[in-house]
């Protein structure tokens, strides 16, 4: 996106007398909130209205918020306002902000495709747009040092940064290629740091790089979603695909994201569906990105119900439509169960996420119910419920109210006091 695209005016003067409720007292340029305006927009989310107007400042930022939480905007809008009301240098178009994250899903969304650089494709159409001129530029680190290596890439004018879902890039171990590509970068310039969590690597990375940082932090770390209506459901692993099979049936599951451990499984899931009648296409790190955006564009569109994914491509899912979110697989890593469930009750609406939870599986729900402190309601009013002992372990409490219906966990057996459906 060019900053002449949206026009080059004067910022709106913030208004003293009113509360930053909406985009006009925030203090964006006039051709952004005319955009915001025709879009529909005009009041922020809360990541919004906290880190808009430091970084109008110009401040470098430290934010933990989750996706689905606005954060998109938060850092794009600032970057497009400094972009729109700073002339660029005489010569050609150099890129001016870079905006870094972890999976092509998620670069694809945040940028117009031809302004977006990842792997898995041909690089010919993103050298031409290189070529062509860039004011931003959003990449994946691999893609983007390859063709930095190729002499196709220029960050020498480069003046904002961003490195977005900073804790997906440590766990897929993209860090050590962040730090290269910010050597890279001018020494003068505006960095943001947006991450769901905040991990002891990437508050080391945020010290080395960001300078005085504003901290926004618009909900406590790895909370879930108050308004996902979250249940577990007891089941022997080998029932696993038949439970699926009848809980997609019903007439309420409108489109359905199911999450599976591994890419195998995966494949494997998406085939034993289809020999149940149910139409279900996958996406994971291994398929080839042609089928990744088939796979995504049709269940954006609507024509696909069912779609299996593995925890790469989790955040890289922005569709407001979807109803349900089956972990047929607990995630081995608690913070995963938050961004899994988060793919619904996004926009407003409501949402369900329904966890299938196997014996072996046992220490897993502890651990994310430690994590979240509270405890998942059981579901054991279906066909396959099964009991098993249950790991010792109390969640841990958080502030605030608790949340009514909630179950507690028996001293060393299995769960006492959940609530049955």
């Amino acid at each position: 996106m060019r900053p002449q695209d949206l026009g080059v005016g004067r910022a709106a003067s913030p208004r003293p007398d009113r509360p930053l409720n909406d985009f006009d007292s925030l203090g964006l340029a006039e051709p952004i909130l005319r955009a915001l305006d025709a879009c529909g927009f005009s009041t922020p989310t809360p990541i919004q209205a906290q880190a808009i107007p430091p970084l109008l400042e110009g401040r470098d930022m430290l934010a933990c918020a989750q996706t689905g939480t606005g954060k998109t905007a938060a850092f794009s809008l600032p970057v497009l306002h400094h972009l729109a009301t700073t002339p660029p240098s005489d010569g050609p178009v150099r890129i001016r902000a870079l905006i870094l994250t972890p999976t092509r899903e998620l670069a694809a969304q945040i940028g117009l495709q031809h302004h977006v650089v990842f792997g898995g494709v041909n690089q010919n159409p993103q050298v031409r747009a290189l070529r062509r001129g860039l004011d931003i530029l959003v990449a994946c680190p691999g893609r983007l040092l390859d063709l930095q290596g190729q002499g196709f890439v220029d960050l020498s004018a480069v003046r904002h940064v961003v490195l977005d879902e900073a804790d997906r890039m440590l766990d897929m171990g993209f860090l050590r290629d962040v730090q290269r590509i910010l050597d890279l970068l001018p020494a003068r310039r505006q960095n943001l740091l947006f991450s769901a969590t905040m991990p002891p690597a990437i508050v080391k990375l945020a010290k080395g790089f960001l300078h005085d940082p504003v901290r926004v932090e618009v909900t406590p770390q790895a909370t879930t979603v108050e308004r996902i209506d979250q249940t577990v459901m007891f089941v022997e692993r080998s029932d696993k695909r038949r439970l699926l099979a009848h809980l997609l049936a019903k007439p309420e599951v409108g489109q359905a994201i199911v999450f599976t451990r591994t890419k195998h499984g995966a494949n494997r899931l998406v085939k034993q569906l289809d020999g149940d009648g149910i139409e279900a296409m996958a996406i994971h790190g291994n398929k080839s990105q042609g089928a990744r955006t088939r796979a995504l564009d049709a269940f954006r569109a609507g024509d696909l119900g069912v779609l299996v994914a593995t925890d790469v491509a989790a955040r890289g899912i922005d569709v407001d439509s979807v109803t349900h979110v089956f972990n047929f697989d607990l995630p081995n890593e608690p913070e995963s169960y938050v961004h899994r469930i988060g793919r619904t009750g996004r926009a407003g609406r409501a949402g369900t996420a329904i966890a299938f939870c196997s014996a072996e599986e046992a220490p897993y729900l502890r651990d994310i119910e430690r994590l979240t402190g509270e405890a998942i309601d059981v579901d054991a009013d279906h066909a396959w419920h099964t009991t098993f002992p249950m790991p010792s372990a109390t969640p841990r409490s958080r502030p605030g109210p608790s949340r009514g219906g909630r179950g507690g966990r028996g001293g060393g057996g299995r769960r006492s006091g959940g609530r049955r459906r």
